[in-house]
């Protein structure tokens, strides 16, 4: 897939934002403004709720990246944003706001046609990204992963040899495939709970992080929220990245 530069604007901090698109697929890259040799990547994973409602929070994560020295790049996912809808898709989301709503469980079924189908779809797109990302000159190895869909995460270390360090935000659902995944995850993570996620079974982030082969992992639970993460733990992750990376 061939990438196209749509746009390009310097931020305050000096950042370089330039939106691309891949193919269909829309994305946006940040570069340092002082880089003098070519930086790592840092790919930011987000939940599937479009690029324009997450942008605020890619934008403070690319530019904590970019002043640790990182270049960082998103993509959106299948079926969000100005994609077109997958109706199985939504069809999952629709059961699963029902049983929410209702008090109930979200099924293993349910589960998994939310996330399975948006994984195997997902994880080739981020390798086309970067295969096109990284013969950029401004841009060297190695590559992270960072954030969710944590799912996505998982199987993007299993397949992609690129990607040396990944940061997981446990904070979406799992299906039970997932943890045969994890088992196979060999490189150092960086797994960020939020323990009171209204959204998330935090015994299901539990048993995945148990699953994780990796040699190093660390799990940095924090009380709270889905969107409290605070601001240390977000310190921890950078410097993670910037033992792995650097």
């Amino acid at each position: 897939m061939a990438l196209h530069f749509t746009s390009e604007q310097r931020l305050d901090d000096g950042v370089l934002e330039r939106g691309f698109t891949l193919g269909e697929i829309p994305g946006i890259l940040w570069t340092p403004g002082s880089a003098s040799a070519p930086a790592p990547l840092i790919l930011l994973g987000h939940p599937p709720l479009g690029l324009r409602k997450m942008y605020p929070r890619l934008v403070a994560r690319a530019r904590q990246a970019a002043a640790d020295g990182f270049a960082a790049a998103t993509i959106e996912l299948p079926g969000s944003g100005d994609r077109p809808r997958r109706a199985a898709a939504e069809q999952a989301r629709a059961d699963m706001r029902r049983a929410v709503q209702a008090g109930e469980p979200v099924s293993d079924e349910i589960v998994d046609a939310l996330i399975l189908p948006l994984v195997d779809e997902a994880v080739p797109e981020w390798q086309a990204a970067l295969d096109a990302l990284l013969p950029l000159p401004e841009i060297g190895g190695p590559v992270g992963y960072s954030g969710g869909v944590i799912s996505i995460g998982v199987r993007l270390a299993v397949v992609e040899p690129r990607i040396v360090a990944a940061g997981l935000f446990a904070g979406s659902f799992v299906p039970r495939a997932m943890l045969e995944e994890a088992r196979q995850v060999t490189i150092p993570l960086h797994v960020l709970l939020q323990w009171d996620d209204e959204g998330n079974d935090r015994q299901a982030a539990l048993d995945l992080f148990d699953a994780f082969g990796s040699k190093e992992k660390t799990l940095h639970a924090n009380m709270g929220g889905h969107t409290g993460v605070p601001q240390f733990a977000g310190d921890a992750v950078a410097r993670f990245f910037t033992r792995h990376l650097k």
